[in-house]
């Protein structure tokens, strides 16, 4: 056995693999106590997912307190915290088990056909956006083959901790295997090749944007990998794996990694899916995982932040984040005989749409990949910015360089001559992943549960991930 392979094997069976200088294993997920304030954080974060989601059908708004739309998304992430927030305490499992239920109904129930009007799905997906009172198609969104991901990603976890004799619980279970089971992923391949089309839309067909490149997809392809029903071919990994050197690996501020500018891309996945210490082909030549990808993804952000490279205020070691968010509006600004762009909702990343805009979520849903500089992060924006901490935790975004509007209209949010701006809502897809990371950081939860499922095991199986607790 040579020392590459020794070392591959030693930190995978410690939870992480790294080769950087063929050192030592990548910082893992330890269970145990929360320090306070990341403890407090996370049960206000989950406080909000449980009273802005209506009890009867499980709909959880995209956003709030503003009316919203229901997020597809959100629902999945929502499904999740319910069991965290039995476990710690906040609700009874009797009133989390009642609301999972309800959801699991509700998406079990929805009409679904081609429509445009009328209908929650389609081929058993579901639209990006649902409407609160019917749970119908929002406007002209489209049928989302990743928003549908991460909703049965939420389902099947729900199934896992659900293991009870009870009828409710069973039940719980049976409509999880039965919305898995209805998903024609095939269906969503419609290029004549292996990719997986983003979505649909009743009016003009499939969306000409595809998945490839590294982002937040590969749970859209392990879930279509998996399924027992419609599987799609294992040509659909290695066809997204193609595509990485291309357009998404980078040796850029730090170690090597793939690269995705927003750091939700290298989140949404983590939140069900353990990646210490298993590697697919692609990985396994570079010699790390997943989780050490992403976790090189968040230096890279604390490196960007220090670097500075746009002289935003705020930004430094302690105080980072970029990702997808809201932001003030759209307009540019000279502010000290510099013009600045700001957006509104955009994806943010380092160099990429960047115009000052700080998001909490960032930081705080990578708290698994790197404890140690994202525990100071969020500490530190607590103490510096304290207008953004709240009753449910961190409100989206602020951003510090913006003390004047110049006369243009905000689109969200709020400006104080001296702070700057602040948004003025939380968004579901960026609550959600602070209750999950923490707790997989806490507790191995969601992790855990995840390893013994059937369908994400067949799904990474498929997709050529070995080693570490798929070996086990």
């Amino acid at each position: 056995m040579d020392r590459r392979h020794f070392l591959l094997t030693s930190c995978a069976a410690a939870g992480g693999v790294s080769l950087a200088g063929l050192g030592a294993c990548a910082t893992t997920a330890m269970p145990g106590r929360l320090d306070p304030e990341i403890a407090e954080l996370q049960e206000r974060t989950f406080r909000w997912f449980w009273d802005v989601t209506p009890h009867e059908t499980g709909l959880t708004p995209d956003r709030a307190p503003s009316l919203s739309f229901c997020s597809v998304a959100a629902v999945g992430d929502a499904l999740t915290c319910w069991p965290i927030g039995i476990e710690n305490g906040w609700i009874t499992r009797e009133q989390g088990r009642q609301r999972t239920l309800n959801t699991m109904r509700f998406f079990y129930n929805a009409p679904q056909g081609p429509a445009a009007r009328g209908v929650t799905g389609y081929k058993g997906f579901f639209y990006h956006f649902l409407e609160m009172d019917t749970g119908h198609r929002f406007g002209t969104t489209e049928l989302s083959t990743v928003d549908t991901a991460l909703l049965v990603a939420g389902m099947l976890f729900a199934a896992r901790y659900f293991d009870q004799d009870h009828p409710d619980e069973a039940e719980i279970r049976q409509l999880a295997e039965a919305v898995y089971a209805r998903v024609e992923w095939p269906w969503a391949q419609p290029y004549g090749d292996a990719y997986i089309t983003m979505g649909w839309h009743p009016e003009t067909g499939f969306i000409e944007h595809r998945w490839e490149g590294y982002n937040e997809a590969m749970v859209v392809i392990l879930m279509a990998l998996g399924s027992p029903t419609h599987p799609v071919s294992p040509q659909a990994w290695t066809t997204w794996c193609s595509t990485y050197d291309t357009l998404s690996w980078t040796d850029r501020r730090g170690q090597p990694h793939l690269h995705f500018a927003p750091m939700f891309g290298h989140q949404y996945s983590h939140k069900w899916v353990d990646f210490r210490g298993i590697l697919d082909p692609y990985m396994r030549d570079k010699g790390f995982d997943y989780f050490e990808n992403s976790r090189r993804a968040t230096y890279a952000q604390q490196a960007y932040a220090r670097e500075n490279p746009g002289g935003w205020a705020g930004y430094s070691d302690q105080v980072w984040g970029l990702t997808a968010c809201d932001g003030p509006g759209d307009f540019t600004l000279d502010i000290a005989g510099r013009e600045r762009e700001f957006f509104s909702y955009s994806a943010r990343g380092p160099g990429e749409r960047d115009d000052g805009t700080i998001a909490p979520t960032a930081a705080a849903a990578s708290i698994a990949f790197a404890p140690e500089i994202v525990i100071p992060c969020v500490k530190a924006i607590k103490a510096r910015y304290p207008e953004t901490y709240t009753r449910y935790g961190f409100l989206d975004a602020f951003n510090p360089t913006l003390t004047d509007t110049g006369g243009n209209a905000l689109l969200h949010g709020s400006v104080d001559p001296r702070r700057g701006w602040v948004a003025d809502e939380y968004l579901g897809i960026d609550q959600g992943p602070i209750v999950i990371m923490i707790e997989n950081h806490k507790s191995d939860l969601v992790w855990r549960l995840m390893r013994t499922d059937p369908h994400l095991r067949r799904g990474l199986e498929r997709a050529g991930f070995s080693g570490g607790w798929l070996s086990a």
